[in-house]
């Protein structure tokens, strides 16, 4: 296991292509796909064909950045991932996306913030990284709490079209973000 970041519960690793069964695990929970699709969810082909194979792009094209899966140290069974990446048609590292998708079973234990922490800090101080944001749906509220206690703040509500609209796209997306001069204030 080629293990890019340790914390105190989670191992977040490199996928690979035997990685297909543990993304159709995650995204056949309809709470788990809540928020992104309606809880609809991602078929097999799709996984395989689109995926998979963007996530593996990343560790070439961009070292230090993309999509990583999270193993819990104490069972080594697979919660989730985490991708920490360039905004879509973005020339730089210097402002990111951190994003998270958990399995059900590892929702509640704090996992996401101790691994969207370790991404930030890492951005931070070795990756020249200069803003950190994420987005949600403004009716999710447990991600927006992760974001909060990862030291993100509110910047902005916006209402992006929406091709299928699921229940809560009325109230908007919410984008959170951190600075880096904000983040080096808080460490003192």
């Amino acid at each position: 296991m080629q293990i890019y970041l340790e914390t105190d519960r989670l191992y977040l690793r490199h996928f690979t292509p035997d990685d297909v069964d543990n993304l159709l695990g995650l995204d056949d929970d309809p709470e788990v796909m809540r928020y992104l699709t309606g809880g609809k969810p991602t078929p097999r082909s799709r996984v395989e064909q689109e995926l998979l194979p963007r996530i593996l792009a990343y560790y070439d094209r961009l070292p230090g950045f993309g999509y990583w899966a999270a193993v819990e140290k104490a069972t080594g069974a697979f919660v989730g991932w985490f991708h920490f990446r360039p905004r879509e048609g973005a020339t730089g590292t210097d402002e990111v996306e951190l994003g998270y998708r958990l399995r059900r079973s590892a929702w509640g234990k704090g996992y996401a913030t101790e691994g969207s922490r370790a991404l930030i800090r890492r951005g931070f101080t070795e990756l020249g990284v200069q803003r950190v944001f994420a987005q949600t749906m403004a009716v999710n509220r447990a991600s927006r709490r992760v974001m909060e206690k990862c030291g993100l703040r509110l910047v902005r509500v916006f209402y992006p079209d929406w091709e299928d609209p699921i229940p809560g796209y009325e109230e908007g997306e919410v984008e959170y973000a951190l600075t880096r001069d904000e983040w080096l204030q808080r460490q003192h």
